[in-house]
């Protein structure tokens, strides 16, 4: 049987991965940031929805996110001060808009260039960079 020129073993298109699951795609969401606030005690993590459909699941109330230092195993919750509730944004998701949350950082543990992974749900955004 004849082969085209692509079948063949290095050529280009047989070297080319498979397209791997991005946030953008499972998630309708891309990532703007993890940056240290309030003197370092805080992180903010900033999100833009592109499509509100699959990003919903970050938006319910019941799920609990929190950030994970895969070096340590240690779990960054989001506050819940009693007079404003859970420091992170509960309103319905709307396409383009950047959203928040902010996870505790007690003694400042995490510095500018860990690499963290934020938690919520069945979402994980794995090897962010805290700035």
């Amino acid at each position: 049987p004849h082969r085209l020129p692509s079948d063949l073993p290095g050529s280009p298109a047989a070297r080319v991965p498979a397209p791997r699951d991005s946030l953008a795609d499972r998630w309708g969401v891309e990532i703007e940031g993890l940056r240290r606030t309030s003197s370092g005690y805080m992180l903010d993590f900033r999100f833009r929805v592109l499509d509100t459909a699959k990003a919903a699941p970050l938006f319910v109330r019941a799920t609990k996110p929190y950030l994970l230092d895969p070096v340590s195993g240690a779990q960054f919750q989001v506050p819940n001060p009693p007079k404003t509730g859970p420091l992170r944004t509960s309103n319905p998701p709307k396409e383009g808009v950047v959203y928040w949350m902010f996870f505790a950082n007690p003694g400042r543990y995490l510095e500018p260039g860990a690499s963290v992974t934020v938690v919520i749900g069945d979402f994980r955004a794995e090897n962010l960079i805290v700035e």
